[in-house]
C-alpha cells in the first residue's frame, strides 16, 4: 500500500478489523520509511448483477426501477409500502437465483417473475402490469389477457 505521506510502498499492518458485517476490512498501517500512520479499507469488488434488455443491451439491475413498476401496478390497491418492499425483495431474490451462474437475467424472465407474483397476489395489478409489459397493440389483446385470467381461475 502506497504511503499517502511519502509515497513509499513498504508498510506494516498494525491492526485489522472486520467492518460492515464482514463486508469489508479496516486496516491500520504504518509506513516503514517515514512512520506515518494511515487507514486502508478492503472490500470484495463483485461483478454487478445485470439485466439483458430485449435489444441485447445490458444494464445493471436497478431495484428502484423494479419497485417503481410494481408500485404503479399496485397503485390504489390494498398494499402497504412494507408489503411492496417484501414483494420486490422476493422477486429480486428469485432473479438472482435464476441468474446466479451468469450474473444476469433477461428482462423477459424478470417480467415473468413479476407477473407470476402479481397473478398470485392481485389480479387487477396483474392486468395493469401485463398491459405495459406485454405491449398490447389493441383492445382485443387486452381483453384476451383478461379472458385468459378468468379461464385460469376456473
Amino acid at each position: 500500500m502506497r504511503c499517502p505521506n511519502c509515497g513509499n510502498i513498504e508498510d506494516k499492518v498494525l491492526e485489522s478489523r472486520t467492518m460492515a458485517g464482514g463486508e469489508s476490512i479496516r486496516r491500520r498501517r504504518e509506513c516503514l520509511a517515514c512512520g506515518y500512520r494511515f487507514t486502508s479499507y478492503e472490500r470484495i469488488d463483485e461483478k454487478p448483477f445485470m439485466v439483458v434488455k430485449r435489444d441485447g443491451r445490458r444494464q445493471p439491475f436497478d431495484k428502484a426501477k423494479l419497485e417503481k413498476g410494481i408500485e404503479h401496478a399496485l397503485e390504489k390497491r390494498p398494499f402497504s409500502p412494507v408489503m411492496i418492499e417484501q414483494f420486490v425483495n422476493d422477486i429480486e431474490d428469485k432473479a438472482i437465483i435464476i441468474g446466479k451462474d451468469t450474473r444476469e437475467i433477461k428482462t423477459s424472465d424478470l417480467g415473468e417473475l413479476v407477473l407470476e407474483k402479481l397473478y398470485n397476489t392481485d389480479k387487477v395489478a396483474y392486468i395493469r402490469f401485463a398491459s405495459v409489459y406485454k405491449h398490447f397493440e389493441n383492445l382485443e389483446e387486452f381483453l384476451e389477457e383478461v379472458r385468459n385470467l378468468e379461464g385460469k381461475n376456473e
